[in-house]
């Protein structure tokens, strides 16, 4: 079982696209109301964003009123549930959700406990379109109804332990545990299907996993260059980093992997021009003269992730950079660490900020796009932008969040205080 949770201004369009009311919904028909709770039954979309609306009217302040979340457990386990036990399923979690105070490592509490048990709310129930697996949406107002603010600090985190108490008092398998057994027969699978193959090739590397029930995903960059890849079987993804031993089934490494496996016919069979794959540079490279800080120098490097590609523990999350809109899956910490270090309700720029620091965390933009890095250059990885193989999502978090505040500045709030 997972769930996930995030404050959002959007709320009337969220609201109309849970209850299956928004025109970009492709089968409305595969949408149940669960319930309502504290407010009048059976209320259109508009009618339940008002309600919500009113809810938080005395308190401009909040930017994200209501809270939108998403609770996906197994289909095995929901196969025979009815209304009454997709409402208690709710009910269950929310009182999960809220039980929580999340503290720091000194103690000090970073996350208060909430009350959406006693909030506004309207929960649904989806089933995908393809596979009819079933999962809840709920919609919850930011204000109790005892008029308190449900604070979101740390949301994300909270979903997530809330998913996982649940799934431990059911009995039921948590979708990590589910995800980390299943990697060693995936893992198996691409052997044998590179044992299989006469010679290297993408193309017969698909077709092999195909006909084993997987989907393969190829991620290239603008040249084309072939960067990464995901599986898919089902409903669950697979990154090749995750697979193999030593990352031996990346896609900088896997053609050397089935040149082992084959030995002797590799060279039999290797074309007069390499196939365009990652390679494996050093961590760190003291050429700096040479190199110039261009936006693909960060490409050469496996360590360095963009994030386009699900993998447990993440969010799908959407920002700004030069006027497009980007989609990446940000780990929960990660999120949390954005949320935290550029609060909406200490800094005007909050969002410009937090644009920029996950456009440099995704590596869609570096430092030296706009600057050249001039007067002394970096000690730590010259004019390479990317994560360091020493350093944890954290720790680049912190790094990219800091050099957008060097950038653009932090612009305080004047007399608003945190709620």
């Amino acid at each position: 079982m997972i769930a996930k949770a995030k404050a959002v201004a959007h709320g009337i369009r969220a609201m109309l696209y849970v209850s299956g009311e928004s025109r970009n919904k492709k089968h409305p028909e595969r949408i149940t109301r669960i319930c309502d709770n504290f407010m009048p039954q059976g209320m259109d979309a508009t009618g339940i964003f008002t309600e919500m609306k009113f809810a938080t009217m005395n308190h401009p302040n909040i930017k994200n009123n209501v809270i939108r979340m998403e609770i996906s457990p197994a289909m095995e386990h929901t196969k025979d549930f009815t209304l009454e036990d997709w409402q208690q399923l709710w009910q269950d979690f929310a009182a999960a959700f809220d039980i929580q105070e999340i503290r720091d490592k000194g103690g000090k509490v970073v996350s208060s406990r909430t009350n959406i048990s006693g909030s506004k709310s309207s929960v649904w129930l989806h089933e995908e379109s393809k596979s009819g697996i079933p999962h809840l949406h709920a919609i919850i107002s930011r204000m109790d109804e005892d008029g308190n603010i449900n604070n979101d600090h740390a949301i994300h985190l909270r979903a997530q332990r809330a998913a996982e108490m649940i799934a431990r008092q059911r009995g039921w398998t948590t979708a990590q545990r589910i995800h980390e057994t299943n990697i060693p027969k995936v893992s198996t699978d691409c052997m044998e299907a590179l044992r299989e193959l006469d010679k290297w090739s993408w193309d017969g590397y698909q077709e092999r996993l195909a006909a084993k029930g997987y989907k393969l995903y190829l991620r290239k960059d603008k040249k084309d260059v072939i960067r990464g890849y995901v599986l898919l079987k089902g409903n669950t993804k697979f990154k090749a980093s995750e697979l193999g031993k030593g990352r031996n089934l990346t896609a900088s490494r896997i053609r050397q992997t089935w040149e082992k496996l084959h030995q002797g016919k590799a060279q039999q069979v290797r074309p007069t021009t390499k196939q365009p794959v990652v390679s494996t540079p050093k961590p760190s490279i003291p050429n700096g003269t040479q190199q110039k800080p261009q936006p693909v120098i960060r490409q050469g490097n496996p360590v360095f992730e963009d994030y386009t590609s699900y993998k447990p523990n993440c969010q799908p999350t959407e920002f700004e950079h030069d006027g497009k809109t980007y989609k990446r899956y940000l780990p929960d910490k990660v999120l949390d660490f954005f949320n935290d270090e550029f609060d909406h309700r200490e800094l005007a720029n909050w969002q410009a900020l937090q644009n920029l620091a996950m456009a440099y965390f995704t590596l869609i933009t570096s430092p030296y796009d706009v600057t050249s890095g001039g007067g002394g250059g970096g000690s730590q990885s010259d004019l390479k932008w990317g994560r360091d193989p020493k350093e944890d999502e954290i720790e680049f978090a912190r790094r990219c969040a800091q050099v957008a505040s060097n950038r653009i500045g932090r612009h305080p709030k004047g007399g608003i205080k945190r709620k």
